[in-house]
Protein backbone atom coordinates (compact mmCIF):
# COMPACT_ATOMS: atom_id res chain seq x y z
CA UNK A 1 0.00 0.00 0.00
CA UNK A 2 1.34 3.43 -0.92
CA UNK A 3 2.06 5.41 2.21
CA UNK A 4 2.59 9.13 2.36
CA UNK A 5 6.35 8.75 2.06
CA UNK A 6 6.66 5.91 -0.45
CA UNK A 7 8.19 6.42 -3.88
CA UNK A 8 5.95 5.39 -6.74
CA UNK A 9 8.62 4.51 -9.32
CA UNK A 10 11.51 2.09 -9.35
CA UNK A 11 14.03 3.10 -6.64
CA UNK A 12 17.06 2.84 -8.89
CA UNK A 13 15.48 5.23 -11.39
CA UNK A 14 14.63 7.66 -8.61
CA UNK A 15 18.22 7.50 -7.40
CA UNK A 16 19.48 8.44 -10.86
CA UNK A 17 17.02 11.34 -11.00
CA UNK A 18 18.08 12.57 -7.55
CA UNK A 19 21.71 12.65 -8.65
CA UNK A 20 20.80 14.62 -11.76
CA UNK A 21 18.51 16.93 -9.82
CA UNK A 22 21.26 17.61 -7.32
CA UNK A 23 23.30 19.23 -10.05
CA UNK A 24 20.33 21.49 -10.83
CA UNK A 25 19.83 22.47 -7.18
CA UNK A 26 23.39 23.76 -6.98
CA UNK A 27 23.15 25.89 -10.13
CA UNK A 28 23.39 29.64 -9.63
CA UNK A 29 20.56 32.10 -10.37
CA UNK A 30 18.70 29.51 -12.42
CA UNK A 31 21.00 29.79 -15.42
CA UNK A 32 20.87 26.02 -15.52
CA UNK A 33 23.43 24.09 -17.57
CA UNK A 34 21.83 22.10 -20.34
CA UNK A 35 20.40 18.78 -19.25
CA UNK A 36 19.17 16.75 -22.22
CA UNK A 37 15.62 15.68 -21.45
CA UNK A 38 15.64 13.24 -24.34
CA UNK A 39 18.58 11.58 -22.60
CA UNK A 40 16.64 11.55 -19.34
CA UNK A 41 13.65 10.05 -21.07
CA UNK A 42 15.82 7.14 -22.20
CA UNK A 43 16.90 6.57 -18.60
CA UNK A 44 13.26 6.03 -17.69
CA UNK A 45 12.47 3.85 -20.72
CA UNK A 46 10.91 0.50 -19.85
CA UNK A 47 10.16 -2.24 -22.41
CA UNK A 48 10.29 0.26 -25.25
CA UNK A 49 7.85 2.68 -23.60
CA UNK A 50 8.80 5.80 -21.70
CA UNK A 51 7.82 6.05 -18.07
CA UNK A 52 4.98 8.43 -17.30
CA UNK A 53 7.29 10.83 -15.47
CA UNK A 54 7.08 13.14 -18.47
CA UNK A 55 3.29 12.86 -18.57
CA UNK A 56 3.09 12.84 -22.35
CA UNK A 57 4.80 16.23 -22.52
CA UNK A 58 5.74 17.27 -26.03
CA UNK A 59 9.02 19.15 -25.88
CA UNK A 60 8.52 22.53 -27.57
CA UNK A 61 11.45 24.98 -27.73
CA UNK A 62 10.58 27.07 -30.78
CA UNK A 63 8.86 29.86 -28.84
CA UNK A 64 10.36 29.28 -25.38
CA UNK A 65 13.86 30.52 -24.44
CA UNK A 66 16.05 27.47 -23.95
CA UNK A 67 16.96 28.10 -20.32
CA UNK A 68 13.30 28.71 -19.44
CA UNK A 69 12.35 25.52 -21.25
CA UNK A 70 14.98 23.55 -19.34
CA UNK A 71 13.99 25.09 -16.00
CA UNK A 72 10.26 24.39 -16.28
CA UNK A 73 10.76 21.00 -17.93
CA UNK A 74 12.81 19.86 -14.97
CA UNK A 75 10.13 21.08 -12.58
CA UNK A 76 7.65 19.10 -14.65
CA UNK A 77 9.82 16.00 -14.40
CA UNK A 78 9.98 16.22 -10.60
CA UNK A 79 6.31 17.08 -10.21
CA UNK A 80 5.25 14.01 -12.16
CA UNK A 81 7.39 11.84 -9.93
CA UNK A 82 6.02 13.32 -6.69
CA UNK A 83 2.31 12.95 -7.45
CA UNK A 84 0.69 9.56 -6.91
CA UNK A 85 -2.42 8.20 -8.66
CA UNK A 86 -4.11 7.63 -5.29
CA UNK A 87 -3.98 11.37 -4.57
CA UNK A 88 -1.12 11.26 -2.07
CA UNK A 89 2.07 13.25 -2.48
CA UNK A 90 5.68 12.50 -1.58
CA UNK A 91 6.35 15.56 0.55
CA UNK A 92 9.66 14.33 1.96
CA UNK A 93 11.16 13.82 -1.49
CA UNK A 94 9.68 17.13 -2.67
CA UNK A 95 11.44 18.96 0.16
CA UNK A 96 14.70 17.21 -0.68
CA UNK A 97 14.55 18.02 -4.39
CA UNK A 98 13.58 21.66 -4.06
CA UNK A 99 16.29 24.29 -3.91
CA UNK A 100 15.62 26.68 -1.03
CA UNK A 101 17.46 29.75 0.17
CA UNK A 102 17.65 31.51 3.55
CA UNK A 103 16.76 35.17 4.05
CA UNK A 104 19.65 37.60 3.75
CA UNK A 105 20.45 40.31 6.28
CA UNK A 106 23.20 41.59 3.98
CA UNK A 107 21.55 43.11 0.89
CA UNK A 108 21.75 41.33 -2.44
CA UNK A 109 21.15 43.59 -5.43
CA UNK A 110 19.79 46.25 -3.11
CA UNK A 111 17.30 44.01 -1.29
CA UNK A 112 17.47 42.46 2.19
CA UNK A 113 15.04 40.00 3.72
CA UNK A 114 13.88 38.42 6.98
CA UNK A 115 11.55 35.61 7.95
CA UNK A 116 8.86 36.63 10.43
CA UNK A 117 6.41 34.30 12.15
CA UNK A 118 2.96 35.57 13.10
CA UNK A 119 2.74 34.38 16.71
CA UNK A 120 -1.07 34.21 16.60
CA UNK A 121 -1.18 31.79 13.64
CA UNK A 122 2.39 30.38 13.39
CA UNK A 123 2.31 31.50 9.74
CA UNK A 124 5.72 32.35 8.30
CA UNK A 125 6.12 35.37 6.03
CA UNK A 126 9.32 36.34 4.26
CA UNK A 127 9.69 40.12 4.14
CA UNK A 128 11.75 41.82 1.42
CA UNK A 129 12.73 45.47 1.70
CA UNK A 130 14.88 47.74 -0.43
CA UNK A 131 18.08 48.72 1.34
CA UNK A 132 19.20 52.37 1.44
CA UNK A 133 21.73 53.01 -1.32
CA UNK A 134 24.17 54.40 1.21
CA UNK A 135 24.09 51.13 3.18
CA UNK A 136 24.26 48.64 0.33
CA UNK A 137 26.89 46.46 2.01
CA UNK A 138 25.66 46.74 5.59
CA UNK A 139 24.18 43.91 7.59
CA UNK A 140 20.64 44.62 8.71
CA UNK A 141 18.95 43.42 11.88
CA UNK A 142 15.34 42.97 12.90
CA UNK A 143 15.21 46.61 14.06
CA UNK A 144 16.11 47.70 10.52
CA UNK A 145 13.43 45.47 9.06
CA UNK A 146 10.81 47.11 11.24
CA UNK A 147 11.81 50.71 10.62
CA UNK A 148 8.92 52.83 9.31
CA UNK A 149 8.84 52.88 5.53
CA UNK A 150 8.25 56.58 4.87
CA UNK A 151 6.20 59.39 6.37
CA UNK A 152 6.07 61.29 3.08
CA UNK A 153 6.22 58.87 0.16
CA UNK A 154 3.83 55.99 -0.53
CA UNK A 155 5.56 52.60 -0.47
CA UNK A 156 3.47 49.75 -1.93
CA UNK A 157 3.29 46.53 0.07
CA UNK A 158 2.82 43.53 -2.21
CA UNK A 159 1.57 40.39 -0.48
CA UNK A 160 2.76 37.58 -2.73
CA UNK A 161 1.40 34.04 -2.95
CA UNK A 162 3.72 31.62 -4.72
CA UNK A 163 2.51 29.21 -7.36
CA UNK A 164 2.82 25.45 -7.45
CA UNK A 165 -0.80 24.37 -7.93
CA UNK A 166 -1.46 24.58 -4.16
CA UNK A 167 0.99 21.68 -3.68
CA UNK A 168 4.55 22.68 -4.63
CA UNK A 169 7.04 25.41 -3.68
CA UNK A 170 7.19 27.68 -0.65
CA UNK A 171 8.13 31.20 0.38
CA UNK A 172 11.79 30.18 0.62
CA UNK A 173 11.94 28.43 -2.76
CA UNK A 174 14.91 29.88 -4.62
CA UNK A 175 12.90 30.61 -7.74
CA UNK A 176 10.31 32.66 -5.83
CA UNK A 177 12.91 34.34 -3.66
CA UNK A 178 14.53 35.62 -6.84
CA UNK A 179 11.20 36.76 -8.28
CA UNK A 180 10.24 38.65 -5.11
CA UNK A 181 13.59 40.42 -5.09
CA UNK A 182 12.97 41.59 -8.62
CA UNK A 183 9.57 42.96 -7.61
CA UNK A 184 11.21 44.95 -4.82
CA UNK A 185 13.96 46.30 -7.07
CA UNK A 186 11.67 47.29 -9.94
CA UNK A 187 8.63 48.53 -8.00
CA UNK A 188 10.46 50.08 -5.02
CA UNK A 189 8.04 48.14 -2.89
CA UNK A 190 8.04 45.88 0.15
CA UNK A 191 7.11 42.28 -0.63
CA UNK A 192 5.58 39.92 1.93
CA UNK A 193 5.82 36.36 0.61
CA UNK A 194 3.38 34.03 2.36
CA UNK A 195 4.33 30.48 3.29
CA UNK A 196 0.76 29.17 3.11
CA UNK A 197 -0.18 25.57 3.90
CA UNK A 198 -0.20 23.23 0.91
CA UNK A 199 -2.37 20.41 -0.36
CA UNK A 200 -3.09 17.54 -0.28
CA UNK A 201 -2.20 17.63 3.44
CA UNK A 202 -4.15 20.88 3.82
CA UNK A 203 -7.19 21.20 1.59
CA UNK A 204 -9.56 24.09 0.90
CA UNK A 205 -9.82 26.60 2.50
CA UNK A 206 -6.44 26.40 4.30
CA UNK A 207 -4.50 28.45 1.73
CA UNK A 208 -7.21 31.14 1.71
CA UNK A 209 -7.26 31.26 5.50
CA UNK A 210 -3.49 31.74 5.55
CA UNK A 211 -3.71 34.47 2.92
CA UNK A 212 -6.40 36.22 4.95
CA UNK A 213 -4.26 35.98 8.09
CA UNK A 214 -1.30 37.47 6.21
CA UNK A 215 -3.41 40.39 4.97
CA UNK A 216 -4.63 41.21 8.47
CA UNK A 217 -1.08 40.87 9.81
CA UNK A 218 0.26 43.35 7.25
CA UNK A 219 -2.42 45.91 8.10
CA UNK A 220 -1.60 45.51 11.81
CA UNK A 221 2.13 46.30 11.42
CA UNK A 222 2.74 50.05 11.84
CA UNK A 223 6.16 49.71 10.20
CA UNK A 224 4.47 48.62 6.95
CA UNK A 225 2.50 51.87 6.83
CA UNK A 226 3.64 54.79 4.70
CA UNK A 227 2.59 58.13 3.26
CA UNK A 228 1.16 61.19 4.94
CA UNK A 229 -1.93 59.28 6.06
CA UNK A 230 0.22 56.48 7.52
CA UNK A 231 -1.56 53.38 6.26
CA UNK A 232 -0.61 50.16 4.46
CA UNK A 233 -0.92 50.44 0.67
CA UNK A 234 -1.58 46.77 0.04
CA UNK A 235 -1.63 44.84 -3.21
CA UNK A 236 -2.15 41.10 -3.56
CA UNK A 237 -0.21 39.14 -6.16
CA UNK A 238 0.42 35.55 -7.14
CA UNK A 239 1.04 33.18 -9.99
CA UNK A 240 -0.88 29.99 -10.79
CA UNK A 241 -2.48 28.85 -7.51
CA UNK A 242 -1.12 32.03 -5.94
CA UNK A 243 -3.24 34.08 -8.33
CA UNK A 244 -6.26 32.02 -7.32
CA UNK A 245 -5.49 32.68 -3.64
CA UNK A 246 -5.12 36.41 -4.30
CA UNK A 247 -8.62 36.54 -5.81
CA UNK A 248 -10.28 34.70 -2.93
CA UNK A 249 -8.45 36.70 -0.25
CA UNK A 250 -9.43 39.92 -2.01
CA UNK A 251 -13.04 38.72 -2.13
CA UNK A 252 -12.99 38.04 1.61
CA UNK A 253 -11.40 41.44 2.20
CA UNK A 254 -14.07 43.21 0.14
CA UNK A 255 -16.82 41.51 2.11
CA UNK A 256 -15.12 42.43 5.40
CA UNK A 257 -14.21 46.02 4.56
CA UNK A 258 -10.44 45.43 4.68
CA UNK A 259 -8.67 47.58 2.11
CA UNK A 260 -6.78 46.02 -0.79
CA UNK A 261 -5.79 48.42 -3.57
CA UNK A 262 -5.21 45.92 -6.33
CA UNK A 263 -4.77 42.32 -7.44
CA UNK A 264 -2.01 41.06 -9.74
CA UNK A 265 -2.85 37.61 -11.10
CA UNK A 266 -0.21 35.84 -13.22
CA UNK A 267 -1.84 33.06 -15.26
CA UNK A 268 -4.14 32.34 -12.29
CA UNK A 269 -5.23 28.76 -11.70
CA UNK A 270 -8.95 28.58 -12.42
CA UNK A 271 -11.00 25.85 -14.04
CA UNK A 272 -14.35 24.15 -14.33
CA UNK A 273 -16.07 20.92 -15.27
CA UNK A 274 -16.36 21.81 -18.94
CA UNK A 275 -13.38 21.08 -21.20
CA UNK A 276 -12.57 24.27 -23.08
CA UNK A 277 -11.02 24.69 -26.51
CA UNK A 278 -7.69 25.84 -25.10
CA UNK A 279 -7.52 22.81 -22.82
CA UNK A 280 -8.10 20.47 -25.74
CA UNK A 281 -5.74 22.33 -28.07
CA UNK A 282 -2.82 22.82 -25.68
CA UNK A 283 -3.07 19.65 -23.59
CA UNK A 284 0.51 18.51 -22.97
CA UNK A 285 2.12 20.89 -25.46
CA UNK A 286 3.67 23.45 -23.13
CA UNK A 287 4.56 21.75 -19.86
CA UNK A 288 1.03 21.16 -18.52
CA UNK A 289 -1.61 18.50 -19.17
CA UNK A 290 -5.30 18.31 -18.34
CA UNK A 291 -4.47 15.28 -16.22
CA UNK A 292 -2.06 17.42 -14.17
CA UNK A 293 -4.69 20.09 -13.53
CA UNK A 294 -7.30 17.54 -12.52
CA UNK A 295 -4.94 15.90 -10.01
CA UNK A 296 -4.22 19.21 -8.27
CA UNK A 297 -7.88 20.16 -8.05
CA UNK A 298 -8.75 16.78 -6.55
CA UNK A 299 -5.93 17.33 -4.04
CA UNK A 300 -7.12 20.80 -3.01
CA UNK A 301 -10.91 20.89 -3.25
CA UNK A 302 -13.08 19.36 -0.51
CA UNK A 303 -13.42 15.63 -1.04
CA UNK A 304 -16.28 14.81 -3.37
CA UNK A 305 -16.42 18.29 -4.93
CA UNK A 306 -16.04 18.86 -8.66
CA UNK A 307 -14.28 21.64 -10.57
CA UNK A 308 -17.35 23.88 -10.56
CA UNK A 309 -16.70 24.51 -6.87
CA UNK A 310 -16.33 28.31 -6.41
CA UNK A 311 -12.68 27.88 -5.38
CA UNK A 312 -11.93 26.61 -8.87
CA UNK A 313 -14.65 28.34 -10.89
CA UNK A 314 -15.42 31.62 -9.06
CA UNK A 315 -17.92 32.85 -11.67
CA UNK A 316 -19.34 29.42 -12.49
CA UNK A 317 -22.77 27.96 -11.70
CA UNK A 318 -22.08 28.04 -7.94
CA UNK A 319 -19.97 31.18 -7.91
CA UNK A 320 -20.68 34.34 -5.94
CA UNK A 321 -21.21 37.61 -7.79
CA UNK A 322 -18.92 40.54 -7.05
CA UNK A 323 -21.52 43.02 -8.22
CA UNK A 324 -21.84 45.90 -5.79
CA UNK A 325 -18.72 44.91 -3.83
CA UNK A 326 -15.80 47.30 -3.42
CA UNK A 327 -13.46 44.78 -5.07
CA UNK A 328 -9.92 45.96 -5.89
CA UNK A 329 -8.80 46.72 -9.40
CA UNK A 330 -7.15 43.76 -11.12
CA UNK A 331 -4.25 43.16 -13.48
CA UNK A 332 -4.72 39.71 -15.03
CA UNK A 333 -1.87 38.25 -17.06
CA UNK A 334 -2.75 35.44 -19.45
CA UNK A 335 -0.13 33.39 -21.29
CA UNK A 336 -1.33 32.46 -24.76
CA UNK A 337 0.30 29.03 -24.50
CA UNK A 338 -1.28 28.13 -21.15
CA UNK A 339 -3.93 25.47 -21.59
CA UNK A 340 -6.27 27.01 -18.97
CA UNK A 341 -6.29 30.43 -20.64
CA UNK A 342 -9.99 30.11 -21.51
CA UNK A 343 -10.80 29.95 -17.80
CA UNK A 344 -8.58 32.97 -17.14
CA UNK A 345 -10.29 34.93 -19.90
CA UNK A 346 -13.68 33.89 -18.49
CA UNK A 347 -12.51 35.24 -15.13
CA UNK A 348 -11.72 38.61 -16.72
CA UNK A 349 -15.20 38.66 -18.27
CA UNK A 350 -16.69 37.78 -14.88
CA UNK A 351 -15.00 40.81 -13.34
CA UNK A 352 -16.24 43.06 -16.13
CA UNK A 353 -19.78 41.72 -15.88
CA UNK A 354 -19.75 42.52 -12.16
CA UNK A 355 -18.72 46.10 -12.90
CA UNK A 356 -15.19 45.66 -11.56
CA UNK A 357 -12.07 47.36 -12.93
CA UNK A 358 -9.72 44.95 -14.71
CA UNK A 359 -6.84 45.19 -17.15
CA UNK A 360 -5.96 42.16 -19.24
CA UNK A 361 -2.44 41.46 -20.45
CA UNK A 362 -2.75 38.71 -23.05
CA UNK A 363 0.70 37.58 -24.14
CA UNK A 364 0.09 35.39 -27.16
CA UNK A 365 3.46 33.65 -27.35
CA UNK A 366 4.12 33.33 -23.60
CA UNK A 367 4.14 30.10 -21.62
CA UNK A 368 3.67 29.54 -17.91
CA UNK A 369 6.67 30.71 -15.91
CA UNK A 370 7.92 33.18 -18.54
CA UNK A 371 8.57 35.69 -15.72
CA UNK A 372 11.06 33.51 -13.84
CA UNK A 373 14.00 34.54 -16.01
CA UNK A 374 14.72 37.97 -17.57
CA UNK A 375 15.40 36.40 -20.97
CA UNK A 376 12.38 37.51 -22.98
CA UNK A 377 10.47 40.66 -23.92
CA UNK A 378 7.39 39.44 -22.05
CA UNK A 379 9.32 39.56 -18.77
CA UNK A 380 10.24 43.24 -19.15
CA UNK A 381 6.78 44.20 -20.38
CA UNK A 382 5.19 42.48 -17.39
CA UNK A 383 7.50 44.14 -14.87
CA UNK A 384 6.80 47.55 -16.39
CA UNK A 385 3.06 46.91 -16.12
CA UNK A 386 3.30 45.74 -12.50
CA UNK A 387 5.36 48.80 -11.60
CA UNK A 388 2.77 51.09 -13.18
CA UNK A 389 -0.03 49.20 -11.45
CA UNK A 390 1.35 49.58 -7.92
CA UNK A 391 2.82 53.04 -8.49
CA UNK A 392 0.03 54.71 -10.49
CA UNK A 393 1.17 58.25 -9.74
CA UNK A 394 4.81 57.79 -10.73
Amino acid sequence: MAGSNEINVNESKVFVLILLWGSLKSSVSFHIPFLGLEFLSRIFEVSGEKQSLFGGMKFETKVVPLNTWILISNFKLAYNMLRRPDGTFNRDLAEFLERKVPPNAIPVDGVFSFDVVDSSTSLLNRIYRPSPETEANSQFGIDDLQKPLSTTEIVPVIIFFHGGSFTHSSANSAIYDTFCRRLVSICKAVVVSVNYRRSPENRYPSAYDDGWAALKWVHSRPWLHSGKDSKAYVYLAGDSSGGNIAHHVAHRAAESGVEVLGNILLHPMFGGQERTESEKKLDGKYFVTIQDRDWYWRAYLPEGEDRDHPACNPFGPRGVSLEGLSFPKSLVVVAGLDLVQDWQLAYVEGLKNAGQEVKLLFLKQATIGFYFLPNNDHFYYLMEEINSFVNPNC
